[in-house]
């Protein structure tokens, strides 16, 4: 592996330690569970939907819905009817008899749910065709019958009717048939289509029951995963048409036979109309089922109602449903309350629920619900279990648990609405228990470390040596060459008076710039001594040998500036993004010196820090204080420059006398360098060398008294640019003093140092 590569994983390592420190190992494991967590809702695979769809079952077997109407009668082709008529099919003539009887009695409406795709095969030409050896005239007078299809179609024709169709999971060929008949439909909002339940293709009745029908309806019941039928689409796509279910087309030929509306919204179908009524659905157009336990009293087996023994006030203003119990014709569901009901009965119920609104419903933004409950309580349990224990987080949680069941049960019992609460408390007792074991094993860790001890104020590096060496656990230092590094923010006055009403924005602007400049100096062996406010002190070759001391610490300077214009890129697109304010942009000052040091743990017996001390350490905070002056962005001491020679570019700034010190020193402004892969852009369009050339000459001009030629080269620099040298601030510096020379020549000894009365 390369060294770059290695010195990347080392600062993603160092990132994810910073992290883990300041938020908590055990709060990140919490919130790297709770994320998938949410995710596995989102994806919401078969068992958990289950399990979600148990919960719901328990609720609605906890409190069936209690019947307050009773619309819809049954007439049950029921095993005694087949007994008595003989088996399905029945002659069409019988089925006519059945719809005029009920006609006659009352009934509203009917719909059948069963299909009549065949002719039937007991009609007169059938018979005779079938019989064969008839006499010439027998067979044509048999010919010449109407067919129990016509005698049934005439029936349809003037009932308020709905005829079944089946959605069939294949196309059936060499079946043709007329079109099927449009559903009288109004959309609002978007086509509900993809939202829909698809069958690819419809089995439908024989054409001639078809075209007399005044309505025609799909009535298949789709159950779940486990087979249990918990919703019933109102509408679905079959063959490519929109087609309503057996239960909505009664409703609509009941209620004067006016064309059904569809709502859809971004998230899905929400509601259909008929009769004027608007019913809410779920997203895919599918009612939620309120179960009643199943009563005999909806039922009329179907050989009383034509031996004519049904009592017309049992019918008379009923919607009549006409389907089968009998096991052998294959119509018998599973429910949440029951495991066997005819499923003629789950269209009845659906009427029930309709028409006196005892309707279940799972809303749409039940998912964002859900999820938002699974954050908020894990969240909680994030933040609490390391504050307050695992015991009474427990309980906290298990106060949170029966708020939300109880809350979860009332909205199903007085609102009718369906929210899981089983899988966001599931998922958050999932993250207590990260959390809990987590801790565990962190007090564990603490008790048998001695770096646990010592993490908060020491540096990693040092913390691992100690954990080896606890000898080292003791006050004094070393002398040692080190490199130390001082960065300031310039106007940090004036942007702490802007933010003076807002101090946590103020907070925040500090961490957003000292996180990656701490970054920088620790991706390149830096050691932080401490933060000062808005400053950082930084040392290199402590605690361990670096003999790159000097490069690092001026590779880590230029790092940290093109971090600052990244910061401050960041900070003018929010405030453009915020409607274009002034952005809070920073300007930093980096002071870089090397020399002998002190360096060790200092402080007293009770507490103490690992540091350095000397006056190398003084000097380079003066020439960071030195950078504002001078109009450059990084300051190194004649010693540090010495060392980096030709490793960066380098231009002197002056010879100069800190305050405090007697000696004076060369200083010199770092500009960057080919050999510093790291290094910003150098200038903007100007010869470098001929720039620093210039700077040269105008230094060595100043000294030698020459103020008429440093300023004619003054002048010839006007208009060049250094990325890292502000020349508007830096050359004009010299105009005044060398104007002010000429007024008040120096003294006959002067060895162009200057003196600097500031810090």
């Amino acid at each position: 592996m390369s060294g770059e590569a290695l010195s990347g994983a080392a600062a993603a390592k160092r990132r994810l330690l910073a992290l883990l420190r300041r938020f908590g190992f055990s709060r990140v494991l919490g919130l790297s569970l709770l994320l998938p967590l949410l995710a596995l809702r989102v994806w919401d695979p078969a068992p958990l939907e289950i399990l979600r769809l148990k919960i719901f079952d328990l609720y609605q077997i906890a409190q069936p819905r209690e019947p307050t109407m009773q619309p819809a009668i049954i007439v049950d082709i029921d095993e005694e009817s087949l007994a008595e008529i003989g088996q399905w099919p029945w002659p069409r003539t019988e089925v006519a008899r059945m719809v005029a009887q009920l006609r006659e009695a009352g009934a509203v409406a009917i719909a059948f749910d069963v299909v009549f795709a065949e002719p039937d095969r007991t009609s007169p030409a059938l018979y005779a065709e079938s019989l064969g050896g008839l006499e010439p005239e027998v067979a044509a007078a048999l010919r010449a019958l109407p067919s129990n299809d016509e005698v049934l179609a005439r029936e349809l024709a003037q009932t308020r009717l709905v005829l079944g169709q089946s959605g069939y999971h294949r196309n059936v060929t060499g079946k043709e048939s007329a079109p099927q008949p449009k559903v009288p439909l109004a959309t609002i909002g978007g086509d509900p289509r993809p939202y829909l339940f698809r069958f690819p293709a419809l089995v439908r009745n024989t054409p001639v029951l078809d075209e007399a029908a005044p309505g025609r309806a799909v009535f298949n019941l789709v159950p779940g995963s486990d087979g249990v039928v918990r919703r019933v689409p109102a509408f679905v796509v079959a063959a490519g048409e929109i087609v309503p279910s057996l239960t909505v087309e009664l409703l609509r030929l009941a209620t004067g036979g006016n064309a059904f509306a569809i709502k859809t919204n971004e998230a899905g179908i929400s509601a259909f109309v008929v009769g004027g009524v608007e019913v809410p659905t779920d997203r895919h157009g599918r009612l939620w089922m309120y179960y009643a336990k199943s009563r005999p009293e909806l039922y009329v087996s179907a050989r009383e109602l034509l031996a004519g023994s049904v009592p017309t006030e049992r019918l008379a203003g009923k919607l009549v449903l006409i389907g089968t119990s009998a096991a052998g014709l294959f119509d018998i569901k599973a429910t949440p309350l029951q495991d066997r009901v005819p499923g003629v009965e789950v269209h009845a119920q659906m009427l029930e629920m309709i028409l006196s609104g005892q309707l279940l419903l799972r809303p749409n933004y039940a998912l964002g619900a859900e999820l938002l409950m699974l954050a908020a309580v894990a969240l909680t349990m994030i933040a609490l279990v390391p504050v307050l224990g695992a015991a009474l987080t427990l309980l906290l949680g298990a106060l949170v648990a029966a708020a939300l069941w109880t809350a979860s049960w009332f909205l199903f019992t007085g609102e009718g609405l369906l929210i899981d609460v089983a899988y966001p408390l599931i998922g958050s007792f999932a993250v207590f228990t990260l959390l809990v074991f987590t801790n565990y094993l962190r007090e564990e860790g603490r008790r048998q470390r001695v770096r646990s001890a010592f993490r908060q104020y020491l540096s990693p590096t040092l913390v691992d040596q100690l954990a080896n060496e606890p000898d080292r656990l003791v006050l004094g230092g070393e002398s040692r060459e080190m490199t130390v590094l001082f960065s300031d923010v310039r106007g940090f006055t004036s942007i702490s008076e802007r933010l003076q009403d807002r101090p946590q924005e103020l907070t925040r602007l500090m961490n957003r710039l000292l996180t990656p400049l701490t970054a920088e100096i620790m991706e390149n062996n830096g050691t932080i001594d401490k933060y000062m406010g808005d400053a950082v002190m930084a040392f290199w070759n402590a605690p361990l040998p670096d003999a790159d001391h000097v490069f690092n610490a001026c590779k880590a300077a230029l790092a940290m500036l093109e971090a600052l214009e990244r910061l401050n890129e960041a900070l003018v697109q929010e405030a453009r993004e915020a409607g274009g304010g002034e952005a809070m942009c920073m300007n930093v000052g980096i002071g870089i010196n090397t020399g002998t040091c002190v360096v060790g743990n200092m402080g007293s017996e009770q507490r103490f820090d690992y540091s350095v001390l000397g006056d190398a350490v003084n000097l380079a905070s003066r020439l960071e204080g030195q950078c504002k002056t001078y109009g450059a962005s990084i300051i190194l001491g004649e010693a540090t420059a010495a060392v980096l020679g030709t490793e960066g570019v380098l231009v002197e700034l002056d010879m100069i006398r800190v305050k405090g010190k007697r000696e004076p020193q060369r200083i010199f402004a770092l500009l960057g360098g080919a050999a510093l892969p790291d290094a910003p852009a150098l200038m903007d369009g100007n010869d470098v060398r001929a720039t620093t050339g210039g700077i040269a000459e105008v230094l060595a001009a100043y000294r030698a008294q020459d103020w008429d030629r440093a300023l004619q080269m003054i002048d010839g620099l006007a208009g060049r640019r250094l990325a890292l040298l502000d020349l508007d601030v830096f050359l004009p510096m010299y105009r005044r003093r060398i104007e002010n020379f000429r007024r008040r020549p120096p003294p006959a000894d002067w060895d162009g140092v200057f003196t600097a009365e500031t810090k």
